[in-house]
């Protein structure tokens, strides 16, 4: 397994990852990510002071994506946001503490104040744990989030200082 930054020749495998993703959990992502052209688009357009993303590899294959949000300027220019997608067969080996945990890090040396991310509650149960065993608050908000069909679902703002 190699774990290294998003690179502009990545952009075809990490489509391909995203397109092999269960149709469930693409149209529960933040992003369009069934489009090749807004993988394309951040392919050209990285910025690693604004957004590390990450990418974990079996072989040449994709296997899992992690990125840490960032601002530059504003009232949340110190905290950080991170997001991120495993292939479901390298799912509960501990591929998604490790990249959390790099990402901490990562946040850490960029002398940020907070790390957050935004789950679904009752889907992402699982992802939930993971946080709050590596030290994340759970904040819970019903009804929060929106399903693609028009469905509610509570949301929970995972939040860890440093």
């Amino acid at each position: 397994m190699i774990v290294r930054p998003f690179q502009a020749d990545d952009a075809v495998g990490l489509h391909d990852f995203f397109l092999g993703l269960p149709v469930d959990w693409r149209r529960f992502a933040w992003d369009r990510i069934e489009s090749r052209g807004l993988i394309e688009r951040w392919a050209d357009n990285i910025d690693y002071d604004r957004v590390l993303p990450l990418l974990a590899f079996d072989g040449p294959r994709v296997v899992a994506d992690a990125s840490l949000h960032r601002r530059d300027h504003g009232p949340l220019r110190l905290v950080g946001r991170v997001k991120w997608l495993i292939d479901p067969e390298f799912r509960e080996v501990g591929l998604g503490t490790m990249l959390v945990n790099l990402l901490m890090d990562a946040a850490r040396d960029m002398g940020l104040r907070h790390v957050t991310c935004m789950l679904i509650s009752e889907l992402e149960s699982d992802a939930i744990e993971v946080l709050k065993r590596l030290g994340f608050k759970e904040y819970r908000i019903p009804d929060y989030g929106v399903d693609p069909d028009g469905a509610a679902h509570d949301m929970s703002k995972l939040v860890f200082s440093f």
